[in-house]
């Protein structure tokens, strides 16, 4: 089955080019033109990637993303015509997994889709999620912190800890390599993507946000542990 790719893109030769590029490599694509109709059609279309404008009329890219990171977990890939670095850390926070800058080549937003496209394959495969087959395991327990693969959810003490879709999957990706020693750069392959444009900090402000939420003193971590020299390990 064909993967599934909604676009959202006010300017409409650019729609119009992003719809055939990506038709001729085979996915299935919908394009929508502002935010309200960005929700509408995600949350019928169930897609596999959202290559998501930040300047749209009626609601911009931000909230967009903002909104449907509560609800699904599908990949994001924002498009902006600035190249301004708050506004790839705003990207990031409210749930973007990639982040390209207008102008850009056709050849590099279609190799973004295809890493984000194999991170989402990877990461079902990892979770035991491919097809309709169900979870290995349901659950990830370490002590008072529990992972729950089915609902994608984090409780600490009980207790549910929100987390963003990059935190969850980084934290997931660390769990299910506890004691390892993991490189910045290996973690930033598995987690984010080989296509993935960015640098190991991006791994550390990750690292830095799931230790305020899971550790009892972040500036003294227990559970995700730094290793001098190599990466990080998560005890458990």
């Amino acid at each position: 089955m064909s993967e599934r790719i909604l676009i959202v893109e006010d300017e409409p030769s650019l729609q119009e080019t992003l719809v055939y590029s990506l038709k001729k490599e085979g996915y299935v694509t919908e394009a929508v033109g502002d935010g309200r109709s960005a929700l509408e059609s995600a949350r019928r279309m169930k897609p596999d990637l959202i290559v998501l404008d930040i300047m749209l009329p009626e609601m911009d890219g931000f909230e967009v993303a903002r909104i449907l990171r509560r609800e699904m977990t599908t990949s994001i890939l924002m498009l902006t015509a600035r190249d301004d670095e708050i506004d790839r850390v705003v990207g990031l926070e409210v749930g973007a997994d990639d982040y390209l800058t207008k102008p850009f080549s056709m050849r590099e937003l279609l190799a973004r889709v295809k890493a984000q496209l194999r991170r989402t394959r990877l990461l079902r495969e990892e979770m035991g999620q491919t097809g309709n087959t169900e979870p290995k395991h349901e659950t990830l327990k370490f002590e008072n912190l529990t992972v729950n693969l089915t609902r994608r959810e984090v409780t600490l003490d009980n207790s549910p800890i929100q987390l963003k879709p990059k935190e969850y999957e980084l934290l997931l990706f660390l769990a299910e390599h506890r004691g390892q020693m993991l490189s910045r750069e290996f973690i930033l392959e598995r987690v984010w993507g080989w296509g993935y444009i960015g640098d190991s900090r991006t791994v550390d402000v990750h690292i830095r946000w799931l230790r305020q939420k899971i550790e009892k003193d972040p500036a003294n971590p227990v559970r995700i542990v730094t290793v001098r020299g190599g990466g990080y390990r998560f005890e458990g």
